[in-house]
């Protein structure tokens, strides 16, 4: 929440949140001076049902022009940059994701196995943030619900894109911005927080 509140460009927050935990984020943001907050929204079923409650909570609150930023917590790295480029791309294109290059090396699945190496340089790594116009984020959940894509396609937003047709534009990334979600992913993050410690003490 810190780098939304602390960013320039960034009008106003709305928060998702498992159902029953509102007053605790609340109380969170309010401890830390996050101002920005004007709504915490209940979650859905799954991720895509979340992000899509959110943005039907800002319904007569957001213009049709409006850059809408959706991140998971998730993903606690961000940094001044990549929220500008993302911001900028979205109001060029109408949508941007953040992403990029992948430096591991690739291959099929085959049981156990890989027959068939793949090109790393044809993939980009997507990540959050990740922006739209809310005219185009509204339209895109309006198509998911009238073509019913929940029930074959990967509940995700740049799945239900892929779909319909509709490209994603990229903004920078970093691969410092890492996702938790392994144990592993834990202590990648607290050895992020003792490496921004020591930068701090030692400036």
């Amino acid at each position: 929440m810190e780098h939304f509140q602390n960013h320039p460009e960034i009008d106003a927050i709305e928060l998702v949140c498992v159902d029953g935990y509102q007053d605790y984020l609340k109380d969170i943001a309010e401890r830390y001076g996050i101002t920005k907050v004007i709504k915490i929204v209940k979650g859905g079923s799954e991720y895509e049902r979340s992000i899509m409650n959110g943005v039907a909570g800002l319904k007569g609150i957001a213009a049709p022009d409006d850059v809408i930023m959706i991140h998971w917590s998730a993903s606690p790295f961000l940094s001044e940059d990549i929220i500008s480029d993302n911001i900028r791309i979205c109001k060029e294109k109408g949508n941007a994701m953040t992403a990029s290059y992948s430096y591991l090396l690739y291959g099929t699945n085959d049981g156990g196995c890989s027959k068939k190496s793949i090109n790393r340089d044809t993939f980009m790594t997507l990540s959050a943030p990740q922006s739209f116009l809310y005219k185009v984020i509204t339209n895109i959940y309006r198509l998911v619900e009238e073509k019913n894509l929940f029930d074959y396609v990967e509940p995700h937003t740049t799945a239900f894109m892929t779909e319909l047709g509709i490209p994603i534009y990229f903004s920078k990334g970093s691969h410092n911005n890492i996702k938790i979600t392994t144990k592993e992913d834990i202590d990648m993050f607290l050895g992020y927080l003792l490496a921004q410690k020591y930068k701090e003490e030692h400036k």
